[in-house]
């Protein structure tokens, strides 16, 4: 794995969709740098602080949230003299992005008064008044033909589904929720899931033409769902929820297949690979190199950490039984810190991983074809965010530490960043799985990563190297 140098950055970062590009905020100013050689291809001015980007799909296009503003603006690669800016006047914008066809942008205004379509086509606008949500409640097929798009009126939830070619609305209708929460259509395109705020714990499967096909609801007192996922290949539909637990429903039957249960303690008979984070003590010993005790004193005080042997973190198998590190969510606070957080599928549909809320510093990957935990990693750390690989079953994670964490079927590897004072708090990946973005508060740096990088350690660490581009 190599490292480029740290750049400055002071807002969202993201690689273009055909991972040639990617875009730096940088306060009022947006950054075009090429992914191979990060030499800046395109520089923008904003008219307010940048808080949210987004590539279009084609990746000719890429638009910027000024919402302190609030107001949005587009540019063109292919043109940079165009420019394209949205504002909606005293309703203001709270969310914006793209449409499929990378030639409308919708926009979400305060309190949610209305959700608008812009053309950059024809400048035209169409309007579907009362969304749901700013930011979720709009869901795309994979074909991009058509949006579900949730609203409210009159205390009651809808799905309308619009033509992604003219906007129209094709069909509106009801859904039995108290306080719609999510919207997703299933990669197949055959089917919407909704599902209910976290006071009601209700999911509901819908076909396109408004029928009910399966109402799941595992309980009815307690908080209830708290994330929704489907496997990329449309077969399962994974649930977590407030209690720890995460369910498996399939596509022909709607029926629960499998439960997944986060317990404090994994004991014996469990096929699953265990990796603890710990550290390793680095001593250096200079007494048979004979380079004189000035030598050495003065690399003393240059490099006091090293000398008196500094550590570095390597993953180590556990034996069971083991008991994971856990806290007690507040009482008297909302939003308890509990249930399943973090729920994301591999590209190969196999393995799902998941954190619950309630042991943050733990991440439990699990195999869906043998129905089992396949491995835990147990970090010092609470887990900031965790992805997969967009083309390989294996996934990186950081803990806002210096090094970045690594998965596979293969084994587990901790990498260190040959940045100094370089805190990971966010990574991303590129669409082709090559490359890896990693923010500091201030700063970020890109690695190139193949495909031999786990498999050189299937348990331990993983040097780095730092390749000034």
């Amino acid at each position: 794995m190599e490292f480029t140098e740290a750049y400055k950055q002071a807002g969202p970062c993201c690689f273009s969709p055909n991972s040639k590009f990617v875009a730096i905020a940088v306060d009022y100013r947006l950054v075009i740098r090429n992914v191979l050689s990060l030499k800046v291809e395109q520089l923008y001015s904003c008219v307010d602080k940048i808080s949210f980007i987004e590539w279009a799909p084609d990746s000719e296009y890429i638009l910027c949230g000024l919402y302190k503003r609030p107001m949005v603006q587009a540019w063109s690669l292919a043109q940079p003299e165009w420019t394209c800016k949205i504002d909606e006047g005293p309703a203001g914008i709270t969310f914006a992005r793209w449409s499929p066809d990378s030639r409308h942008i919708l926009t979400t205004s305060e309190f949610q008064l209305r959700l608008t379509v812009w053309s950059l086509v024809n400048k035209a606008c169409v309007q579907v008044p009362w969304p749901k949500h700013a930011a979720k409640g709009v869901s795309f097929t994979k074909d991009g033909k058509f949006a579900a798009v949730c609203t409210r009126k009159d205390c009651k939830d809808y799905v309308n589904l619009l033509s992604c070619n003219s906007w129209e609305i094709m069909r509106t209708f009801g859904v039995d929720t108290i306080e719609l929460a999510g919207v997703e259509w299933a990669p197949d395109d055959s089917a919407i899931v909704v599902w209910d705020s976290l006071l009601e714990y209700k999911v509901l499967i819908y076909s396109p033409d408004g029928r009910c096909m399966f109402k799941y609801q595992a309980y009815e007192s307690g908080l209830g769902v708290k994330t929704v996922a489907w496997s990329p290949c449309g077969q399962f539909l994974a649930v977590g929820s407030y209690d720890q637990q995460v369910r498996t429903l399939n596509h022909l039957t709607w029926k629960t297949f499998a439960e997944f249960l986060h317990v404090p303690t994994i004991r014996q008979p469990c096929n699953a690979t265990i990796f603890k984070e710990v550290d390793e003590p680095l001593n250096i010993d200079m007494s048979e190199l004979g380079l004189g005790e000035d030598f050495a004193h003065n690399f003393h005080d240059a490099c006091p950490g090293v000398a008196e042997g500094n550590c570095r973190v390597k993953y180590k198998v556990m034996d069971l039984p083991i008991t994971l590190p856990s806290q007690k969510p507040a009482i008297d606070k909302p939003n308890p810190k509990q249930g399943i957080g973090l729920l994301s599928w591999s590209s190969d549909s196999q393995y799902f991983f998941t954190r619950n809320d309630s042991m943050p510093n733990i991440l439990w990957i699990w195999d869906i074809c043998r129905l089992e935990l396949a491995s835990v990693l147990v970090q010092k750390d609470p887990i900031r965010t965790a992805i997969w690989d967009p083309n390989h079953p294996r996934l990186v994670l950081c803990t806002g530490s210096s090094y970045i964490y690594m998965w596979g079927p293969t084994g587990a590897c901790c990498v260190n960043i040959p940045l100094s004072e370089f805190s990971i708090c966010e990574l991303k990946w590129s669409s082709d799985g090559n490359r890896l973005l990693l923010k500091d508060k201030e700063t970020f740096c890109c690695a190139a990563v193949v495909a031999s990088d786990l498999s050189e350690s299937s348990e331990g660490s993983l040097e780095a190297s730092d390749d000034d581009e």
